[in-house]
């Protein structure tokens, strides 16, 4: 069979660093008595993965093993397995040599049954789950529970101890890692990488992550790359290269990669431990540098590329085809169910290869010598306080955001730049923090388009790689990390910070916080079961901050319009999710305020940054917020008197044109009674028997009436505001909100072309109310006239009419 290889190449000269890398790894670092208990114990993880997969009872094979042992599902991924089981092994060894504070995180999908195995042995499961015994009755039940009803996942979830990171989903592991990394000096955190992971996108962007480390203030990421071959059916990309063109991708993205690559275990833990010895030692003199020369030069992070075969110590040959180092050991490598009855034989043979009786005493208990190989305390990986965040969770020193509150004589009255504003409030909650170095700020490239620039006053942008003149703000240390253009990046930083017990937001624009969709889902998945799970300690909430959004479109086109993220945000479990529609800039700091200091939610913020009235002072703006939903009393005229029809708004631009809306109808037709209702925490709609800040039907009656017309202006997709309301009793429901319609245009007209401007909703009105009679008839003509003058307006100026721009409230207007 023909191969493809590359190109001769020039040879290329070793540096003395290399050469004496070289020479270490001759060096035989683990004695042969330590290297028998290491391996003892690799096979006793890889004995308890292949019980978790398979087993249901006869734990220890103490009688032949029947089918009726086994799960009658059989289900898991063995492949990568006894790689990872081999890395943490030797993990372990290095944590005891040089007192590492190190946690672990596992980036080859389904790689639960190493990880579980694992912490295990090193009795932190016991510890958290005191009915798993590290004995013969626990390890029994240690098997069943695995992709089991009503027991854990096939991959690390959030019931795993010492993990911060879902490995359901793959690509994320080195983001979560760094994020783990920043500002905090001490820590070291290892990254599995599958090789089938390292194809994804989000990985693919991770290695730059070296770019912002800065080894005086952070910690270091150790990723171990795992070259096993292949994925569900195919090869891996980066294990067909060849060694020269990994190696030179490596040191490409800024990387010293180190080689281990085998098959035979002796000479592979003899290899790994040297190579480990030199990785950490590089990673300490790295440090040692920096923090005793204050030397801010991006170093090259030492990494490992562990290449073993797929199915490592597996069934060599099932059915006469070959499985260990082929993509058939992937997930289960032997069926055993009674289709094929002679293969439970087969397992058995599989099992009883790892010595059980060796490892394990009569009681099912790890024998001494080799439970003395695993770290003490918090040390055990599994039981890092860092991979448990709320742990070391300290609230924010928060300043006074009243100090920064928008003069307000009367509504309307003043226009300001809500996110501008902002912007001043976390310049102080950074200032406040600096000491305590756990408050960032992520975003791609748009923290200062998102006029969120103040926060440079006070600190720069996190930087190390080359600087040039005209650069601004950057440094080898800041609270804002957006000076790469990824959002996977930016939500995986801030995902692995917060989970190890910090706080932070991330700013983007509205339509392409699209891209970190599944992140998000994944996030508040591990937030929803970390609720059940009273070991978990609660962490700061996930904070996103939509600026630039929907209808604020002076020069971008089509593509940058998508309120959607609030209709895949609603979808998660009540419990995690909540999300705000501050109509000025008073709401927005109050709201802010909130989500800053709140925990384990998803907290999506949405709020304009171009000038748009500002509607209450602070004190109204701190009632109305605390309320989340409510009358606006000073623009409504129905006091004492049912209303004719209810004009409810929710986010800043609707808001806007539905006052504009109501000041044209109580000048042209004063007697008929209108209601205002301004909607800021959206979940409000929903009724409250599935969402906890849902109005009951009582309260939400009394705001929108039973049977009146409802002209609602939303912010997002119109449908959304039905999906919530679907079981309120009145149906009178009108919903006016993006329609996917508006490219290069004038703000105003984007809302003409989606019918949310105030001449469509004012005929929406008099549509509803046929009483209103030829006054009504003469002012719908009226708004039909001002739709056409407005549109030859702007095609002859290039600008909305002047009385849009100059617009102020008035209920006589």
């Amino acid at each position: 069979m023909k191969t493809n290889t590359l190109a001769p190449e020039l040879p290329v000269k070793k540096s003395d660093a290399a050469n004496k890398k070289e020479a270490i790894l001759k060096i035989n670092t683990l004695t042969p008595e330590l290297l028998h208990k290491m391996n003892a114990y690799w096979r006793a993880a890889n004995y308890l993965s292949v019980g978790q997969i398979y087993l249901f009872d006869n734990p220890l094979l103490k009688e032949p093993l029947k089918l009726s042992h086994v799960k009658p599902l059989v289900v898991g991924h063995w492949g990568t397995t006894p790689g990872q089981n081999f890395i943490y092994v030797h993990l372990n060894r290095v944590i005891k040599k040089y007192d590492l504070d190190m946690f672990y995180i596992a980036g080859p999908g389904h790689g639960g049954p190493a990880i579980v195995g694992n912490v295990y042995l090193e009795g932190t499961w016991s510890d958290i789950y005191p009915n798993v015994t590290q004995d013969e009755a626990g390890m029994k039940e240690l098997f069943k529970q695995f992709s089991f009803p009503g027991g854990i996942s096939s991959h690390v979830a959030p019931t795993t101890p010492g993990s911060i990171h879902e490995g359901g989903e793959l690509g994320y592991s080195l983001s979560h890692a760094f994020g783990a990394a920043f500002d905090n000096p001490d820590l070291v955190v290892a990254c599995i990488i599958g090789d089938g992971e390292a194809e994804t996108a989000s990985l693919a962007t991770a290695w730059h992550s070296n770019k912002f480390l800065n080894p005086i203030s952070d910690g270091a990421v150790l990723p171990i790359l795992h070259l096993n071959g292949y994925k569900i059916s195919n090869p891996t990309v980066l294990a067909r290269i060849e060694h020269e063109e990994l190696e030179q991708f490596l040191r490409g993205c800024g990387w010293t990669p180190h080689f281990v690559e085998g098959d035979e275990p002796e000479k592979m833990h003899q290899l790994l431990a040297a190579t480990l010895e030199s990785a950490v030692e590089d990673i300490r003199q790295i440090q040692s540098n920096a923090r005793t020369k204050n030397d801010t030069t991006r170093p090259r992070w030492p990494m490992i590329v562990l290449r073993s075969p797929k199915g490592w110590t597996g069934p060599k040959i099932v059915d006469g085809l070959q499985i260990e180092g082929t993509f058939r050991a992937h997930q289960v490598p032997l069926l055993v169910d009674t289709e094929h009855p002679d293969h439970v034989k087969q397992l058995e043979s599989w099992m009883k290869s790892y010595k059980a009786e060796e490892l394990f005493d009569e009681n099912g208990r790890l024998m001494p010598e080799l439970a003395e190989l695993a770290p003490k305390g918090d040390r055990r990986m599994g039981a890092n306080p860092h991979a448990n965040g709320g742990i070391l969770l300290r609230d924010l020193r928060m300043p006074d955001f009243h100090d920064h509150a928008v003069k307000v004589p009367s509504p309307g009255a003043i226009t300001g730049q809500d996110t501008l504003v902002l912007g001043n409030f976390l310049r102080d909650v950074a200032k406040l923090n600096q000491d305590q170095r756990n408050f960032r700020v992520f975003g791609p490239d748009e923290t200062l388009s998102n006029l969120l620039g103040a926060v440079f006053e006070v600190t720069n942008r996190q930087w190390d790689a080359r600087e040039v003149k005209n650069d601004e703000f950057l440094a080898p240390a800041g609270r804002v990390l957006d000076s790469m253009l990824s959002e996977n990046q930016c939500e995986g930083w801030l995902e692995g910070y917060l989970l190890t017990g910090r706080h932070g937001l991330f700013n983007s624009y509205e339509a392409f916080i699209r891209i970190v969709d599944s992140m998000f889902s994944q996030h508040a998945k591990w937030l929803k079961v970390c609720l059940e799970l009273p070991w978990r300690r609660k962490i700061s909430s996930l904070n996103y901050l939509l600026a630039s959004h929907v209808w604020q479109q002076d020069h971008n086109g089509f593509t940058h319009q998508d309120p959607g993220f609030l209709d895949h945000v609603i979808n998660k479990k009540a419990d995690i999710v909540r999300v705000y529609l501050p109509p000025d800039a008073n709401c927005l700091l109050s709201v802010f305020d909130h989500c800053l200091r709140s925990r384990n939610y998803v907290n999506v913020v949405v709020a304009g940054k171009h000038a748009l009235p500002q509607w209450l002072t602070m004190d109204a703006a701190v009632v109305h917020c605390t309320e989340g939903i409510g009358i606006w009393q000073w623009a409504s005229n129905d006091q004492g008197s049912e209303p004719d029809v209810v004009m409810a708004c929710c986010g800043d631009t609707p808001t806007l044109e539905i006052l504009a809306a109501v000041s044209i109808l109580r000048k042209h037709l004063p007697d008929l009674k209108i209601r205002v209702i301004n909607v800021v925490d959206l979940m409000k709609l929903q009724s409250s028997s599935e969402h906890p800040h849902g109005l009951n039907e009582t309260d939400y009656d009394s705001l929108f009436t039973k049977d009146k017309h409802v002209i609602f202006g939303f912010h997002g997709y119109p449908w959304l505001v039905h999906r919530l309301t679907y079981r309120r009793t009145n149906r009178n429901l009108h919903v006016r909100g993006y329609k996917e319609e508006g490219t290069i245009t004038t703000a105003f007209d984007m809302r003409v072309q989606n019918d949310l401007d105030r001449f469509h909703l004012v005929q929406d009105v008099i549509d509803r109310i046929p009483h209103l009679g030829s006054k009504g008839a003469y002012l719908k003509q009226h708004m039909q006239d001002k739709l056409i003058e407005h549109k030859n307006y702007i095609d002859q100026h290039g600008q909305d009419l002047p009385e849009i721009r100059n617009w102020k409230w008035s209920d006589t207007q």
